[in-house]
């Protein structure tokens, strides 16, 4: 196999949890230009209406409607690929939810537990419910969006519950990239800096937040989603066979300091 063609997809199947925009809707055109038939999962319809909007370039992409926070949902969505004779060999681990400002004293019991449940349990209920399938198979990789913000703790702005979220998040996947790896399942992560998105560029409060923020890069700029998306197919790929367990910042350099 060239090298070129070890960042192939084709003939996987793989899901991608909240693909209808940002950096899912990246990585829904990444993994379907690289030969994936794509599975996206959002909560509605009309989330996905940009990633069906794929089609037209003649890239495989489908939905299935559901929450991640939502375990039998999950379950019955793999459960359905698997008898239809088409498992998910690629999960994509992205849907999740951001929240800052609010100090740790103000956070209050359900922010806490809203921001577990999508980022952290969601991650969770995902991976075991087409884990199980990638077992029986014997091979498959996971893919989970993790953060920068799960290393470090951000300035100026306040966010532990967050911050937990995404840590939490970058240890479950090495916890089961040590565990599947035996089933020829690889599990990875990547942690992104602050990405040029509408839920990032368009808060009010983030104005006065995003100067600090790229004094603190060395590179000196966001990033963009596609960036990550490439980071991800990258993971998903053959090109990574020897990778799991990793957490690959793409941060612009913003944890070097």
């Amino acid at each position: 196999m060239g090298y070129l063609e070890r960042f192939r997809l084709d003939g996987e199947v793989a899901v991608v949890t909240g693909g209808g925009r940002a950096i899912g809707l990246a990585c829904v055109e990444a993994l379907a230009e690289a030969g994936a038939r794509v599975v996206v999962i959002e909560r509605a319809e009309a989330d996905a209406a940009a990633a069906l909007a794929l089609r037209e370039k003649g890239y495989a992409v489908e939905l299935r409607t559901g929450s991640v926070t939502d375990a039998a949902r999950m379950e019955a969505i793999a459960d359905g690929l698997a008898a239809a004779g088409t498992p998910a060999t690629v999960l994509v681990n992205n849907a999740g939810i951001g929240q800052s400002g609010i100090p740790s004293e103000a956070v209050s019991d359900e922010d806490w537990l809203r921001m577990m449940d999508v980022n952290l349990n969601g991650v969770f209920w995902c991976s075991r419910a087409f884990g199980r399938h990638m077992i029986a198979l014997g091979r498959g990789a996971i893919v989970n969006l993790g953060s920068m913000s799960g290393l470090i703790a951000n300035r100026p702005q306040p966010q532990t519950p967050y911050n937990v979220s995404k840590a939490a998040v970058h240890h479950l996947t090495r916890s089961m990239a040590a565990e599947w790896a035996q089933h020829g399942i690889r599990v990875n992560a990547v942690a992104p800096t602050y990405i040029e998105t509408p839920m990032v560029t368009q808060v009010e409060a983030n104005r006065e937040r995003i100067p600090v923020w790229l004094a603190d890069t060395p590179m000196g700029r966001m990033g963009r989603p596609e960036e990550v998306a490439a980071a991800v197919l990258f993971l998903a790929s053959p090109a990574a066979s020897l990778t799991t367990g990793a957490i690959l910042t793409t941060d612009g350099g913003f944890t070097c300091w």
